[in-house]
Order: structure tokens, then C-alpha cells, then sequence
């Protein structure tokens, strides 16, 4: 169970991570914010929100009730990011990565709460 979590949690923190630099340093990434209808600010608040939210799910002794609030706002911006994507009309594959990383999400969390009601 703890490797599950551990590597479901790494892979979507890795993702987070490059995805808060893009929002930073990418001309690339911050022309694809601006190109989905998001003010600039929005981008730079997602930069500091995804650092935040992998720093809590990453440090064990952080409560269990920031940790949700995290993986809440994880969940809201792929939820975010699939709408904008297909109403911009951008490629499926897109998409389909957001889908995969809910699914990662959706896993690290459950099992983060299976590794705790086991302690």
C-alpha cells in the first residue's frame, strides 16, 4: 500500500513541480496560459498553489485535513485545465493526460487514507 501511495504521489508531485516551472520560466507554457483566456496573474497563482500543495502532500506531518484541502485544489485544476483544453479545442492527448492525473490523484489519495487507518 505505502509503495502505491508513495509512487502514485511522487509521479504527480514530479508533474506539479515541472508544471509550476513551465507556469514560471516557459515562454511556451506562459503564451498557452494566455492563449486559454487566463489572465497573467492566474498563472503565476497556480505557480505558487502547486508548489504549496506538493510541499503538503509530501511532508508527513502535515495534518490530514491540509492534505485534503490540497488534494482538493489539485482535483480543481485538472478539472480547470480539462474544461479550458476542450474549449480551446486543443489535441485529445491533452485531455487525456489531465484524466490520467486525476487518476493519480484520485489513487494517492485513497491511499494515503488507507496507509493511515492503518497505523
Amino acid at each position: 500500500m505505502k509503495i502505491t501511495y508513495w509512487i502514485t504521489t511522487l509521479i504527480l508531485s514530479l508533474f506539479l513541480l515541472w508544471s509550476s516551472y513551465s507556469y514560471i520560466f516557459s515562454s511556451s507554457a506562459i503564451k498557452g496560459v494566455k492563449d486559454l483566456g487566463f489572465p497573467d496573474f492566474f498563472r503565476i497563482q497556480l505557480a505558487i498553489l502547486k508548489l504549496l500543495a506538493v510541499l503538503i502532500i509530501l511532508i508527513p506531518v502535515i495534518s490530514l485535513q491540509i492534505k485534503q484541502w490540497a488534494y482538493v485544489g489539485i482535483i480543481l485544476f485538472f478539472i480547470t485545465a480539462f474544461i479550458a483544453h476542450m474549449a480551446h479545442k486543443d489535441p485529445i492527448i491533452i485531455n487525456l493526460v489531465n484524466l490520467v492525473l486525476i487518476g493519480l490523484t484520485i489513487t494517492s489519495y485513497i491511499y494515503l487514507h488507507k496507509i493511515i487507518s492503518l497505523d
